[in-house]
């Protein structure tokens, strides 16, 4: 590796069943990371605190659950205080890096210590990742739920391994019903952060999930003139590969994607240190994130049906999704569905020959349903078609998105499957999507003067963005772009 080459990872890891569980595995990961001499490394949304997904907290529209209430509590307790306030959304900013805010320490309640209460404020958390990033010489970024007053916000921090903590974001627009148990936290949060490693000034801003769906988020980013795009998110989608290709190349910069790879529960899947009667149900299909207004809605098995569904649905239609994300409905029968794997080549410009795999749902011989196949563009080939029968909705099994199917599982659907990857300037997939691994790491080398290659003719922030006409500010935040 040359000095001028920066290593780049990330890893698709679940959170534990507690927070120091969660922050012990995170310390091995990042000891494996600088074993393979990752520079800069990044964990998933809500990784550090958990990402409720499943949940609904016992609340509808007009009413909420005691059940609900004890779930929320532990969920809260899960969640890391580090010791930053609520202020507008945005906390006390600079004061809080800086150490300038005065101890949050009970008087009294250190009297068998011999360090003053002074200045300390938190948990703790801030410490151990410092000391993480400290020891192993790896600047990490990673997901948490930070909790501070009496709200939670989903907050993504830079950990510099010589400077410590040099920046915080809070996700300023929760998806759906995140926004439940999720502050809204101030865009003045988006302010990018800079290192230099190795005499390489990398510039390095997050946007959480859905907020890369949100154009003028990324473009707050690229104005200040970022060559790191960082995207920590909940959403499996294959589809998301293609947000976070079209980001890269917009921004002429090099992006990081990285999603937790959550396997089948074998016992019900619950918020970490909650209780079997809980509220919680078990996610055990991807949902169906084009017909829904909520990235993360669960959908429920007919094992763990949704409390709220009508009793009289067991006989809804059965569908499948297809790689484009789109639900074909499918003919009830009383024959099962045999999922048939098959692998499939396709080129990709200007990425090497990649081979996914995918699971589609072909039916058996009895049923006498049409046959088709798939060609390199996607498109659906009827190859004969016979009478069909009908098959019920408990016989039929999700089309996967293509990727390859790994054996660290047990049996059943992935709660989430991961997906995590880097990706080049130009669009090309460096490292990933890892799918359904939540114990490896993906990295790889780059030069960050690719950046600079790519502004030739493209400069979403400058030159091309014709801001002689078009004026965008945002309230609160600095947009000066940073220097190289």
């Amino acid at each position: 590796m040359s000095p001028a080459t920066i290593r780049l990872g990330t890893a698709s890891p679940s959170t534990q069943a507690s927070t120091p569980e969660t922050i012990a595995q995170l310390e091995q990961i990042a000891r494996r990371a600088a074993s393979k001499k990752i520079d800069i490394l990044l964990l998933p949304e809500a990784y550090i605190g958990g990402y409720p997904r499943g949940t609904h907290f016992g609340c509808v529209i007009g009413s909420r659950t005691a059940e609900g209430r004890e779930e929320y509590l532990r969920y809260f307790q899960n969640a890391v205080d580090l010791g930053d306030t609520v202020g507008d959304g945005a906390g006390a900013g600079e004061a809080w890096i800086k150490r300038a805010l005065p101890g949050d320490a009970v008087p009294g309640s250190n009297e068998t210590s011999k360090e003053p209460a002074a200045n300390k404020r938190g948990d703790g958390t801030r410490e151990q990742l410092e000391r993480i990033a400290r020891e192993t010489g790896v600047f990490i970024v990673t997901g948490l739920i930070e909790k501070t007053g009496g709200s939670m916000y989903c907050s993504v921090v830079y950990v510099c391994p010589k400077q410590g903590i040099i920046g915080k974001r809070r996700k300023v627009m929760p998806t759906g019903t995140e926004r439940l148990v999720w502050a809204q936290g101030s865009p003045a949060t988006l302010r990018a952060v800079s290192t230099t490693i190795r005499g390489v000034r990398i510039n390095l801003g997050a946007a959480i999930c859905w907020e890369n769906y949100m154009p003028l988020v990324r473009q707050s980013l690229y104005n200040q003139n970022i060559n790191l795009y960082l995207a920590p998110t909940a959403d499996g989608r294959d589809t998301w590969l293609s947000l976070m290709r079209t980001v890269a190349i917009e921004g002429r910069c090099f992006v990081i994607s990285s999603n937790m790879a959550v396997p089948p529960p074998t016992i019900p899947q619950q918020i970490p240190n909650s209780h079997p009667d809980s509220s919680s149900a078990i996610l055990t299909e991807e949902p169906d994130h084009e017909n829904s207004h909520d990235d993360h809605t669960p959908i429920f098995s007919d094992h763990h049906p949704s409390p709220f569904a009508p009793k009289h649905h067991s006989n809804r239609r059965a569908s499948c999704l297809t790689e484009e994300g789109f639900e074909i409905a499918l003919p009830r029968s009383k024959s099962p569905v045999t999922p048939t794997t098959t692998t499939t080549t396709r080129r990709a410009t200007p990425s090497p020959t990649r081979t996914t795999t995918s699971t589609v749902n072909t039916l058996s011989p009895s049923s006498k349903r049409r046959t088709s196949v798939f060609d390199k563009d996607g498109n659906e080939i009827v190859l004969c078609c016979k009478k069909p029968s009908h098959v019920t909705n408990s016989q039929t099994q999700p089309m996967v998105p293509p990727a390859p199917k790994l054996t660290n599982s047990s049996s059943g659907e992935w709660v989430s499957r991961g997906g995590s990857s880097i990706i080049s300037p130009f669009g090309e997939v460096l490292s990933g999507p890892q799918w359904e691994d939540n114990t490896g790491l993906i990295c790889t080398d780059v030069d960050f003067e690719d950046c600079i290659r790519g502004r030739l003719d493209l400069d979403t922030a400058g030159s091309y963005s014709r801001n002689d006409s078009f004026e965008f500010g945002v309230r609160g935040l600095d947009l000066s772009p940073l220097p190289y």
